[in-house]
């Protein structure tokens, strides 16, 4: 199956949180979307490996998704290296996705900025003919960033404000991430449901309100974008 758009991010529920309505909304249009999850979350706080793959098998239904796979490698422990970077451009290469977002390349966890570089040189190397990982040399064409933090200025924003619910939803299908274990009700390592919607919606809104719209996800390209029509530029200057 060859994919439009495929998501690559370090653990399961980081494409929900930080561009599960711009999933939902490719899929909407009729766009064959896949994610990949790097590693399964296994040295989290909370929940166990197989506990985050039932939760992330349900999630990709809301967000109506093709293809989910997960790699397997070790969590926290994701490193540029040319294994781990093979991993990833073999599943390139078989998928052939046309455009690929990443995780932003700068965060506080070090499996999120690892696994940005990690993404783009597995992308750049499934383009080489003559690299031996087997199957037909691949490369996107685009490679976009999810801003996942109010500090990052996009280089543009999806509006997501239809898409909003099914995105909650399906952050909402990690229970063992988002809601703290009865034994434990005093830890701090969770996330109350009641302040993630808040959360959520901050962030959403936030970038929402920079196009005029409700709710909406922002990217970043290192490139420059291309515009052909400057009388028909959405998003209002005053």
């Amino acid at each position: 199956m060859k994919l439009d758009l495929l998501a690559i991010a370090p653990h399961p529920d980081d494409v929900e949180l930080t561009c599960g309505g711009t999933m939902i909304k490719m899929a909407q249009a009729g766009f064959t979307t896949g994610i990949l999850d790097l590693t399964r979350g296994e040295t989290g706080s909370r929940g166990t490996p197989e506990i985050r793959l039932r939760e992330a098998a349900k999630a990709a239904k809301h967000l109506r998704v093709s293809i989910r796979r997960n790699l397997g490698l070790p969590d926290a422990h994701l490193s540029v290296c040319e294994e781990q970077k093979e991993a990833i451009a073999r599943v390139i290469r078989e998928f052939q996705p046309t455009t690929v977002i990443l995780p932003y390349w700068e965060g506080r966890h070090p499996d999120h900025y690892t696994s940005s570089i990690l993404g783009y040189e597995a992308c750049f190397i499934a383009g080489l003919k003559n690299y031996p990982l087997g199957g037909e040399a691949y490369r996107p064409f685009k490679i976009i960033y999810a801003a996942a933090y109010d500090t990052v200025t996009p280089t543009f924003v999806v509006d997501i404000t239809k898409q909003y619910e099914r995105r909650k939803k399906a952050v909402l299908s990690y229970r063992s991430q988002f809601a703290p274990p009865n034994k434990d009700k005093t830890s701090k390592v969770y996330l109350p449901l009641d302040e993630l919607e808040d959360r959520m919606s901050l962030m959403a809104r936030s970038f929402g309100s920079r196009i005029d719209v409700k709710y909406g996800e922002g990217f970043v390209v290192k490139e420059l974008m291309q515009v052909e029509d400057v009388v028909k530029l959405p998003v209002r200057s005053m």
